[in-house]
């Protein structure tokens, strides 16, 4: 799992990263509001540490455009403001956990491990292979961490493949998935139903492409027909 430290004094990120890391936890950081608003719209992440006060901007800001996205990746404040206030308001603006400066880090650890059991990430309907993942509910696709935007008719083509697991997928394969959809008003009834734009040997082209400039690990498809390469290879 991924945390967002947002934290301008850099002697305290390192002994974070450290810390988390010895959790098993990968750890990104940003020295100002306007850094992590930028991490946030690129990245998926399970938690993020933050810091009041910031160089650029109260903390507080960035909790607020947060609330803003409906983004509900789970905040803890670490913040040498430890007035009752501080601390009501920073819970009332949406931070899951407050912390004050000076802390225990083990303490702080566990707080942040305690996050991420209850993160909407534990509970979402993913399908993972390797670097990529897709949520089936909210359709959306990371990877390697990075959010990948992708077309309704991409993204039914991506879900096929996650679900196959590494196996080649057929062209009817796919047509059929596409034609599974039961109500005449469903927006995604036609995703490979009509001609042009709506065929999946189109709709796979512009996901291999789009998956291969999110990552060039691996290319997302292969001929005859269409599967993802294993985890792994």
């Amino acid at each position: 799992m991924r945390i967002l430290v947002v934290e301008d004094n850099s002697q305290l990120v390192g002994l974070l990263t450290k810390a988390l890391a010895r959790a098993g936890l990968d750890v990104d950081s940003a020295s100002n509001a306007a850094a992590a608003e930028i991490s946030l719209k690129t990245m998926r992440y399970a938690a993020v540490v933050l810091d009041l006060g910031l160089p650029d901007a109260d903390g507080l800001a960035v909790l607020d455009q947060m609330q803003r996205r409906r983004d509900q990746t789970p905040v803890l404040i670490l913040s040498a403001r430890g007035g009752l206030d501080d601390r009501i308001t920073g819970l009332h603006k949406g931070a899951s956990d407050y912390v004050v400066k000076p802390f225990d880090m083990d303490e702080l650890v566990a707080r942040i491990q305690t996050l991420l059991r209850r993160s909407p990430d534990s509970k979402r309907d993913a399908l993972t292979l390797g670097n990529v993942s897709f949520e089936t509910e909210s359709r959306q696709a990371v990877v390697a961490g990075k959010l990948l935007f992708l077309p309704p008719r991409e993204a039914e083509v991506l879900e096929v493949l996650l679900k196959r697991g590494g196996r080649t997928v057929s062209h009817e394969a796919l047509e059929g998935h596409g034609r599974q959809r039961r109500h005449p008003h469903d927006p995604r009834r036609w995703l490979f139903d009509g001609g042009g734009e709506g065929r999946p040997e189109q709709a796979r082209e512009r996901a291999m492409t789009r998956g291969a400039r999110a990552s060039s690990s691996a290319p997302f498809l292969a001929s005859p027909g269409c599967r993802l390469p294993r985890a792994g290879r």
